[in-house]
């Protein structure tokens, strides 16, 4: 069994040097233009860690505003989508609670698409140099 692994190595090893003759001087495709390639990728992976650990304790003090009925209900929510505040006019406590639970959920629902929005844009000013999937 042991036998086998071996010469199953070897066979990968010898599939990919012949894979790879035309390629001179760089050995099993990995030469030092790889090499390079990977030392930035590596470099600007460590870019974009510190970036987003930056980016976390941005979003966490933000504050976005969402409204509904004209501004009369507002809710307030973090970058990162953490309720803040939620600020009610006195007009408003004079309609039927049903009106009230309507004109929360509106803000409420502004300020998390706000709030989304921004954080989405955010990544993609930090990913942007990157060409990632998706």
């Amino acid at each position: 069994m042991v036998t086998k692994q071996i010469s199953d190595k070897t066979y990968h090893r010898r599939l990919i040097m012949s894979e790879n003759k035309d390629s001179k001087g760089k050995g099993f495709g990995f030469g030092l233009g790889k090499m390079k390639e990977l030392t930035e990728a590596f470099k600007k992976a460590q870019e974009v860690q510190e970036g987003a650990k930056k980016l976390q304790e941005e979003l966490e003090q933000l504050e976005v505003e969402g409204s509904a009925g004209e501004g009369l209900v507002k809710v307030f929510m973090s970058g990162n989508q953490q309720p803040k505040r939620v600020e009610i006019s006195p007009d408003v406590l004079k309609e039927d609670a049903n009106r009230v639970n309507q004109l929360v959920t509106e803000a409420m629902q502004d300020a998390y698409k706000k709030s989304t929005t921004t954080m989405r844009e955010r990544m993609e000013e930090l990913t942007g140099g990157l060409n990632l999937p998706g």
